[in-house]
């Protein structure tokens, strides 16, 4: 499964991402430690060496994402993604690429400026279809990881 976080700067993808790994990293997911993997938007700038805000240079980025990640789930690991990916056609495309449920998108936004406002994607395109969101500005860290669980519970249920 690829779990894709999205939203603007200073929504909480970093940090979602972070707790999330670390859940399925213990109690009844122990079995996967080994097989869980982060791609995070500001670590992958730093690995490629793109440091290029144009469209062009956030197009690249999605796109890199999104081939790691799908490699990376081709090979049997549990990806997360934490990045603005502001582009739906590029989230979309992810998810028409994979059997339905193996990409859950989930939209992180808030009215809360959390020191990042400088970063604001003009252009982002909020998804509209197949996915969870969450406003982290009314919803706390672990309430929308338990929340998150559940889904990821259900998803691997019916598989």
């Amino acid at each position: 499964m690829i779990v894709w976080f999205t939203g603007q700067p200073g929504s909480g993808k970093t940090t979602l991402a972070r707790l999330l790994k670390r859940e399925m990293q213990r109690g009844p997911y122990a079995e996967m430690e080994d097989k869980v993997v982060n791609i995070d938007g500001d670590g992958l700038r730093e690995v490629f060496q793109n440091y290029d805000y144009t469209k062009w240079g956030r197009n690249l980025n999605i796109e890199t994402a999104s081939r790691v990640a799908s490699w990376l789930h081709a090979n049997d690991f549990f990806v997360i993604v934490s990045l603005i990916s502001p582009y739906r056609k590029h989230r979309d495309a992810l998810k028409k690429s994979l059997p339905f449920g193996e990409v859950l998108e989930i939209y992180l936004h808030t009215d809360k400026i959390r020191g990042r406002e400088e970063y604001h994607v003009k252009d982002y395109e909020p998804p509209t279809k197949h996915f969870l969101a969450f406003d982290t500005g009314d919803t706390t860290p672990d309430q929308c990881i338990y929340i998150l669980l559940d889904h990821i519970n259900f998803q691997r249920d019916r598989n």
